[in-house]
């Protein structure tokens, strides 16, 4: 959604080499993080191949055939004292999410933990609006943050699974997250949704970074209806 911008400032951060083919330049917040990864995006500078965010840190890589360390640097502390940075600007989208709680595996497991009915966990979980961070681990999986204190510290298994079913919804920490494609997964499991997530044929892939995700209870049989639909 379009927000307001703020008075123009230039971020505390760090900068730290990644190997020989990367920067990573480190922000106190995530508002921080996204702008200034928009704002290099949009730049278009001719010695990054690719810009990663990921919470409060951005991953620049660079050919380092085509520039050195030293002056790479200096190209980036010049693109900080210059950007502007404001809370994100750009249209993210507003995602509604389908989330069938009944088909979560570790959804009993969750709530004992926490002291907490499973109704309490699903409306926790369902109530709270959350914020597509990163995208990693596999193609199109968002790490959204952040739960509802009361949810908070959920481990990881001890054992983690080797199929975790395509949409299945997980926690861990403070984040959760939603699997796009069966893949082996050692977080808690809560719910699924029935909704198709990505599609690498057709280059669709639901989520990107600063969207907003709020998740919607459903029951087994709107599951069933929804099956494979392309989320809007």
């Amino acid at each position: 959604m379009a927000s307001t911008k703020k008075k123009s400032t230039i971020p505390k951060h760090s900068i730290q080499p990644i190997a020989d083919m990367g920067i990573l330049v480190r922000f106190e917040n995530e508002s921080a993080c996204q702008t200034f990864s928009n704002n290099i995006k949009k730049a278009a500078y001719t010695w990054v191949l690719d810009v990663v965010p990921a919470y409060k840190a951005v991953a620049l890589y660079h050919n380092p055939d085509s520039i050195s360390l030293e002056s790479l640097i200096h190209e980036i502390t010049s693109a900080l004292k210059i950007t502007e940075i404001t809370t994100p600007t750009q249209q993210s989208k507003v995602l509604e999410v389908p989330c069938c709680y009944q088909l979560g595996a570790d959804l009993e497991i969750v709530a004992k933990l926490k002291g907490l009915t499973t109704k309490e966990v699903i409306r926790l979980h369902s109530e709270t609006e959350y914020c597509v961070y990163a995208i990693g681990f596999s193609p199109g999986f968002p790490y959204m943050g952040y739960l509802p204190k009361e949810l908070e510290g959920v481990p990881r298994l001890a054992t983690p699974r080797l199929k975790v079913p395509a949409g299945s919804v997980g926690l861990t920490g403070i984040q959760t997250g939603i699997y796009p494609e069966q893949k082996p997964g050692g977080w808690h499991l809560i719910g699924q949704t029935p909704n198709l997530l990505v599609d690498i044929l057709t280059q669709y892939f639901a989520f990107n970074i600063g969207d907003k995700v709020q998740f919607s209870p459903i029951n087994k049989s709107t599951f069933k209806k929804l099956v494979g639909a392309k989320l809007k």
